[in-house]
């Protein structure tokens, strides 16, 4: 008997509000035109996953709560486990793990190159993408911690691939600057692939080159000390949301503390009856209309550093008293 065929995976990696999940859709949108049956795991920060109807109709584990690649770490190993039984019952083509963004990819290559899972999964990737309009921002020691700093760099050198997200928002010179400053970090070796809105040609994002290579000494060192990168980066839940206005809601998002570096949720608009999936990244916030469903309530899901409740729950109450 030959060699049991091994489950390519795809780990999906990169900073709050880079693209990941954009990459992704697109991903299994290929996987789609050929006909594969993907598995996806997502992982959340927050203790709800309001993406879920990106997904809707496709085989989905959720790891909510925590970071994949610490705090919830054996919750990835459970899930494995009955991804595998799922597997016995239904064949699967490809894996898809996307991270918190602050997780750190090599921890969750760790589980996967680990028994019994390095038997029957194979690392195809680890994709990082970066947000480059941003990215000056987030390395700078004026408007950045060294939490975050730390954490860019760790996604960069995990990465096997470095997908360069958003540059249709800044001017050529200073692509040339981000360009550069990544790689001081990656090398000159490592590719960076420019887009925009998450538009890769998928022979790149599945082309065999960026197979995962081998874990280094100094990825061994950065493993060691990663689970304090971000003990500050936490998830904060706002429910109870009433109907107001767009203006007014968009107003609220632009004046949240600068320390809240990523959003997501569901808000209900004055006057309609329809939901919309809200994402805020760089104080920029889209709106998009969602299916009815009896299970989605609205929620804020806001992500930052050094959140402070009460901050939050002060900002919130001017929003309700239409202070905004």
């Amino acid at each position: 008997m030959g060699t049991p065929t091994k489950i390519p995976v795809y780990i999906l990696g990169g900073f709050l509000g880079s693209g990941k999940t954009t990459v992704l859709l697109k991903m299994l949108e290929h996987c789609k035109d050929k006909g594969q049956k993907p598995g996806i795991i997502l992982n959340e920060l927050g203790s709800e996953n309001v993406e879920g109807h990106l997904f809707e109709g496709r085989k989905v584990f959720e790891l909510l709560d925590g970071c994949i690649c610490c705090t919830i770490q054996d919750d990835l190993k459970e899930t494995m486990n009955m991804l595998i039984e799922e597997m016995n019952r239904s064949s699967l083509d490809v894996l898809f793990i996307e991270g918190t963004g602050v997780a750190n990819p090599l921890e969750i290559q760790e589980v996967l190159l680990s028994n019994p899972y390095i038997d029957q999964f194979e690392i195809m990737s680890t994709i990082t993408v970066l947000d480059a309009s941003n990215y000056l921002e987030y390395q700078s020691y004026f408007t950045s911690s060294a939490e975050v700093r730390n954490l860019m760099k760790e996604q960069i050198i995990c990465g096997s691939l470095l997908l360069l997200n958003k540059t249709d928002l800044i001017h050529f010179k200073q692509l040339e600057k981000v360009i550069n400053k990544i790689e001081e970090i990656a090398g000159k070796d490592k590719e960076i692939i420019p887009c925009t809105n998450g538009i890769v040609d998928p022979k790149i994002l599945f082309d065999k080159r960026f197979q995962l290579f081998s874990i280094n000494p100094l990825q061994t060192d950065i493993n060691s000390h990663h689970h304090d990168h971000h003990s500050t980066v936490v998830a904060f839940k706002l429910e109870g949301i009433p109907s107001l206005p767009k203006k007014t809601f968009e107003k609220w998002f632009k004046e949240l503390p600068s320390n809240v570096l990523r959003g997501k949720g569901y808000i209900q608009i004055e006057n309609s009856s329809e939901l919309l999936s809200f994402q805020l990244a760089s104080k920029k916030v889209k709106f998009i209309p969602v299916p009815f469903s009896k299970n989605k309530k609205t929620v804020i899901i806001l992500i930052g550093t050094d959140l402070h409740n009460e901050n939050l729950n002060s900002h919130f109450k001017h929003l309700l008293e239409g202070v905004f």
